[in-house]
């Protein structure tokens, strides 16, 4: 009999198991697949790792690959809302039913294991593909590459989307450490698929891919890049196309998922590509949360990250945007700071105390000290209601920082964030 009674019982379960932290090496997360009869081996995958663009890169792989009729796993992380969202077939979250079969064959394998929160999750997404017998699974990483728990599979083909410092308290500072982090997701003979890089990081992981006899498909530059309110439009090898997520760098995103499918795959047609390409949906890229006022939502959250979305805003309106911004306890103010200063004509910090992130008093005393002013409302709700009554007539405002704040932003919206597919 199982010692828990509800799904919640069983999510409690599975955050407490947070608490140990993250662990370094492969060895636990080999050891409990080894229990659940190692279920990563039969089937495909492509593994992708990168600082920023993961997510919507993997967004796109899984939208052109289920246009093309493949059953498709996508494993992400974080979530925004439900835990679910992490585990996806087809689009549709993994079923409340599956996590509490899961959890309930293998807890005392949890226990004996000393399993990590993302070992456990990484092995039940696993154990969910192999289940619904998938024609090929999509794998980000959490964080890194060598030794991030995904990193036990062999794809069929590995992709690095850009790098950049982030997690400096896990990764390091120094780029190119950081690049040979992430370049361990390369494996022997496995093709990787590179976008574009700083000449450091991509000096570095060339050198690693020489060694592992991998060979490079390095990513051609789209041109031609319009950011609308409500698309993306660009031209990549002499053709064009267009993609419902918005921001110019979902253009070099959209260019890394049709390289990446071609090779997989050399009949997906061009045609399949923009159908894809035009219906995928990404929650917290971006994301327009009302369009009069005029309110976007994105989970930027480093430097890389917040010029390519401030670039994007750029485009979309000569007017300096609003914004609202809230981040975890653990990112980098003075990195931060050093983009979005000037950048708004009014901003304001707020906080929730519940999903840990940097309290609002914390993030505005950081802010100030690196010369950037900001006022502090403690609820996301009253923050939103602040941009509705401020935000002039085409003028942009702009809610970032952290996928932590999703649930509050979309409460804040009334807006039904997950009909159950994507």
């Amino acid at each position: 009999m199982s010692q828990f009674i509800t799904i919640n019982d069983r999510f409690s379960y599975l955050y407490a198991l947070e608490r140990k932290g993250i662990k370094v090496g492969l060895s636990h997360t080999k050891e409990l697949l080894a229990r659940c009869g190692n279920p990563h081996v039969s089937f495909p995958s492509i593994h992708i790792a990168g600082t920023n663009g993961k997510g919507s890169t993997s967004a796109m792989i899984d939208s052109i690959l289920r246009t093309a009729g493949y059953k498709v796993g996508l494993y992400t992380s974080p979530h925004l809302i439900r835990f679910n969202e992490r585990v996806r077939v087809n689009g549709i979250p993994i079923s409340d039913e599956d996590i509490i079969q899961f959890i309930d064959q293998y807890h005392q394998d949890f226990e004996n294991i000393d399993s990590t929160f993302f070992e456990t999750t990484t092995s039940l997404a696993f154990w969910c593909f192999s289940k619904q017998k998938v024609d090929i699974a999509i794998i980000e990483t959490g964080l890194g590459g060598r030794l991030d728990s995904t990193n036990v599979i062999t794809p069929k083909i590995s992709v690095i989307t850009p790098v950049d410092k982030d997690h400096k308290e896990i990764l390091g500072s120094d780029i190119r450490e950081i690049a040979r982090e992430k370049a361990g997701i390369i494996k022997k003979g496995v093709p990787l698929v590179l976008a574009m890089q700083s000449p450091k990081v991509k000096e570095t992981i060339l050198e690693i891919a020489r060694k592992m006899k991998s060979q490079v498909y390095n990513l051609e530059e789209p041109s031609d890049i319009t950011v609308s309110k409500t698309e993306t439009s660009f031209q990549w090898d002499s053709k064009n196309f267009k993609t419902s997520l918005i921001g110019s760098y979902q253009a070099q995103n959209a260019a890394l998922a049709m390289k990446t499918v071609s090779l997989f795959d050399n009949r997906i047609t061009r045609t399949q590509m923009r159908e894809a390409l035009n219906r995928v949906v990404w929650p917290g890229r971006m994301q327009v949360m009302s369009s009069s006022p005029w309110i976007l939502y994105d989970v930027a959250h480093n430097a890389h990250g917040l010029i390519n979305v401030l670039d994007s805003i750029r485009q979309m309106s000569n007017q300096k945007p609003l914004g609202v911004i809230s981040i975890k306890e653990d990112k980098d103010i003075a990195d931060i700071a050093d983009v979005i200063r000037n950048k708004f004509e009014h901003l304001i910090v707020t906080s929730d105390s519940n999903v840990g992130v940097m309290s609002a008093e914390l993030l505005e005393d950081g802010l100030r000290l690196h010369d950037i002013h900001a006022n502090k409302i403690k609820s996301m709700e009253k923050a939103v209601a602040w941009l509705k009554t401020h935000l002039k007539e085409n003028q942009l405002g702009l809610i970032f920082g952290s996928h932590y704040i999703g649930k509050a932003t979309f409460n804040a919206f009334e807006f039904s964030f997950d009909r159950g597919a994507i």
